[in-house]
């Protein structure tokens, strides 16, 4: 049994702690409204974010972060990655030197273009070696249910790898390991765009060509792009790549499709952002992750396409027909 902490009380921050928690741990959920520890605590709901879910009763949550990180043997950071920076300024140097850091979000960091691993090592200043990332199909409302499911713990050091996914593997819970963190790590990050692009032809009106195509499309674009920045080809077709891309882009309850759906009928940027009421990384992720590819000359037509549905520059209905990079031709059977 480990001594856990999770640092953020969203739906997938309260998942994953019910996923330590139901696999043995000792684990303490951080949040930031006192209304939502209090339920957590009492009544061991987050009705705001996993309705109808009841939560392990020894799953506690705290409003101080000191007492959150205490003694923490692991740490999991769910909190959106816009804010990531900002958070581990304010609160990173009570986290034990010592201590696993798990990063459970999917974002490229605005300005920077790095990737929330990236962020951690540089604010914390921690070895990479005591730092994880896990990704794959993980739908929090799914894995909430305790629907089985896969996922995958990715360290530069395997005994770090393998510590993490020790903590986390329970009866509804498998989660291997591997030592790619930069394909595990884009894999999330890029699969949301794709899910925004196959959530506005949704929207539109579409049926399952489009979206086969663009989702068979895009699992080229997106691995070009990984692999261009150094990830392993095998990662980008497992559990952190097209695994995830297939759960994020089929699902009403992932947050990107209903966002790029949203788009799809016509809602500005704005007010789809006001409607979801939480956070969907790939609108974010969109612009900073054509700038790392215009970097390495990675053509990314689709992603491309999706920018320009978000400022408005793009009927949706016209996203579709754009498959294709300007250097591409046709492909036969």
């Amino acid at each position: 049994m480990s001594k856990i902490a999770v640092m953020g009380a969203g739906s997938w921050g309260t998942t994953f702690a019910k996923v330590l928690a139901d696999a043995g741990n000792d684990v303490i959920l951080w949040a930031r409204r006192e209304d939502v520890v209090d339920e957590i605590n009492t009544t061991h709901r987050n009705g705001d974010y996993l309705p109808g879910i009841d939560l392990p009763e020894g799953l506690r949550a705290t409003i101080d972060v000191s007492i959150a990180l205490q003694s923490a043997e692991q740490v999991y950071l769910a909190v959106p990655s816009s804010s990531l920076r900002e958070s581990l300024e304010s609160w990173g140097s009570q986290i034990p030197k010592d201590a696993i850091v798990v990063s459970l979000m999917k974002g490229v960091e605005q300005g920077t273009g790095l990737r929330m691993s990236q962020v951690i090592e540089e604010v914390l200043g921690c070895p990479k070696t005591h730092i994880a990332v896990v990704s794959g199909p993980n739908l929090s409302g799914e894995i909430a249910l305790e629907q089985p499911t896969a996922s995958v713990a990715a360290s530069t050091s395997q005994e770090t790898a393998a510590e993490v996914a020790r903590a986390c593997t329970n009866e509804y819970f498998a989660c291997f390991t591997n030592r790619d963190v930069v394909g595990t790590e884009f894999g999330g990050i890029l699969k949301n765009l794709i899910a925004v692009a196959i959530g506005i032809v949704n929207g539109v009106g579409y049926g399952e060509n489009t979206k086969a195509s663009i989702m068979t499309r895009g699992l080229a674009e997106i691995s070009r792009f990984a692999v261009a920045y150094g990830a392993k080809p095998t990662t980008m077709v497992g559990l952190a790549g097209l695994g995830d891309l297939i759960a994020t882009s089929e699902s009403p309850l992932s947050r990107n499709h209903k966002a790029g759906e949203m788009l799809g009928k016509g809602f500005s940027k704005r007010e789809v952002l006001k409607r979801l009421n939480q956070t969907a990384e790939g609108l974010n992720s969109v612009a900073p992750v054509l700038e790392l590819a215009a970097a390495k000359g990675v053509k990314m037509p689709i992603v491309e396409q999706v920018l320009l549905v978000i400022d408005g520059k793009m009927k949706p209905r016209d996203i579709a027909p754009h498959l294709m990079g300007e250097d591409e031709e046709p492909q036969g059977e």
